[in-house]
């Protein structure tokens, strides 16, 4: 089996102070193609307005969201959003007992954890992380579980049983079941497409000599959900930023006509959207088009490369070429360094919008440090303004996402949502750490509700609720409750 990725993008975010004496050696660089035609100014000018997120806009994204959802529940292939069953009919209501495991693959990580539950009274008792395809989950998995401590007990004559987030698109055919549609967020696993994910692991794990079985597939998005639900009876939606991105949401058994006379006990399921996959009207600029071009899955997933933390450096570091090249943003010649795709992460951009002094000081060692430029400070300031433009344009987007589903669900339960406390749980490196990018997600909510109708819509972050509430969806399903 042969796993490539996409040189990382996100990774874990964190802000730290560069200083130029601890700069490396001069970099090396290669003479750029000048054009005289064109300057930095109508080039930053033309990024504002390609990158625009006017209300009206904003509107239309929501409600082509809206739209996309109800035709991807109508039937398979119905959208260019799967809005895949996720088969989670019982959600954690807090009573779950026992001695949990989860297993946790994302874009960035792959984690293994254990949770002791001690029912209403007690809740989670206890919790372990480990940090870390299918044969290397197994491993890491057998050498987490034979360091299990006398916090954790598991009943007598039970086999330990599992909650695997899996945050790639899957078709789920049942609870414990799910077949792989395509690898995304720059993932290229060989020989995994098409084949079911659980029956890979449970043989995985049978090669280790491992007693142990999956009893709920989900994604991130799904696990953030439950995780947060379990805490907080008015949780209904969640929304993964990060690496990558995607959203799910608590749907009525009888708004799905795909389901085609299938029934949940509980009349209502979570439905994984795979929202990155949408595209309906989303304003895009040349260098978007470039960059999806250049990707392993050009044309797809189109709002997760708008949206997501993979992406948003790799935006800004090509319109930095661009103006490097057009109008010499940063002197005669563009530093190899910065033509390396995927060279400036968002993390980068993200600490130069935290920088507020005089001569933006960590913008300079940063430009420096990870792309090789040197820079004055009118060259930083267009830098900063670039990032915020891309960035805007994300949050906003999100935003607008946001409130589709919000819209959906509102139209079909006339009144439920918009009329009560309705949680928005949110999780992601993207999320938690960029500042800028919370506040233009909150605003374009804000803008497209109202004052009044927002205040009921709580969007609330849930740190690393995706593997918690796998942990917790294998206790709602276990095969002994």
């Amino acid at each position: 089996m042969s796993v490539a990725a996409t040189p990382p993008a996100v990774g874990p975010f964190y802000l730290r102070r560069r200083s130029p004496s601890t700069a490396m050696s001069m970099p090396r660089f290669r003479m750029a193609v000048r054009s005289a035609a064109v300057s930095v100014t109508p080039l930053l000018t033309k990024l504002h307005n390609d990158s625009a997120t006017p209300l009206p806009l904003l509107r239309h994204v929501a409600d082509a969201m809206a739209a996309d959802m109800r035709a991807g529940l109508a039937v398979d292939g119905g959208s260019d959003l799967k809005m895949i069953l996720s088969y989670v009919d019982s959600l954690p209501s807090g009573n779950e007992e026992g001695l949990f495991y989860a297993l946790d693959l994302g874009g960035t990580n792959f984690r293994v954890l254990r949770v002791q539950l001690g029912g209403k009274q007690e809740r989670v008792i206890a919790t372990e992380f480990d940090q870390q395809l299918f044969d290397f989950i197994a491993s890491g998995l057998a050498k987490f579980a034979q360091k299990e401590g006398n916090k954790f007990h598991l009943p007598t004559g039970t086999k330990r049983e599992i909650g695997f987030t899996f945050s790639f698109p899957v078709k789920q055919t049942s609870i414990d079941s799910g077949i792989l549609i395509k690898w995304t967020k720059g993932f290229s696993v060989s020989g995994t497409a098409g084949k079911d994910v659980v029956a890979c692991l449970n043989e995985a794990m049978e090669r280790r000599g491992l007693d142990m079985r999956v009893s709920a597939l989900i994604n991130d998005a799904v696990g953030t959900l439950a995780g947060a639900r379990y805490w907080d009876d008015d949780v209904m939606v969640a929304v993964i930023l990060g690496t990558g991105t995607n959203a799910c949401y608590v749907e009525r058994a009888d708004a799905i006509p795909k389901l085609q006379g299938q029934v949940s006990s509980s009349g209502r399921t979570i439905i994984n959207t795979e929202w990155g996959a949408f595209s309906d009207g989303l304003p895009l600029t040349e260098f978007d088009r470039e960059m999806d071009a250049a990707s392993i899955n050009p044309g797809e997933q189109i709002f997760e490369k708008t949206i997501s933390g993979m992406y948003l450096g790799e935006i800004v570091r090509r319109v930095l070429v661009k103006m490097a090249e057009a109008d010499a943003l940063f002197g005669e010649s563009v530093p190899e360094k910065l033509s390396t795709p995927f060279a400036l992460r968002t993390p980068d951009i993200c600490a130069m919008q935290q920088d507020i002094s005089d001569d933006l000081q960590d913008v300079g060692s940063i430009l420096y440090n990870v792309a090789g430029v040197e820079s004055n400070l009118s060259a930083r300031k267009i830098v900063v303004d670039v990032c915020d433009t891309v960035v805007k344009r994300g949050g906003r987007l999100a935003g607008a996402g946001i409130v589709g589903i919000l819209q959906k669900m509102e139209e079909d339960s006339k009144g439920l949502i918009f009329g009560k406390r309705t949680v928005v749980a949110m999780d992601g490196g993207l999320y938690e750490n960029y500042p800028q990018y919370r506040r233009y997600l909150q605003e374009a909510v804000t803008e497209l509700l109202g004052t009044e109708i927002s205040k009921n819509v709580v969007i609330e972050h849930s740190k690393d609720g995706s593997g918690i509430g796998a942990a917790l969806l294998a206790a709602a399903n276990s095969q002994y409750a």
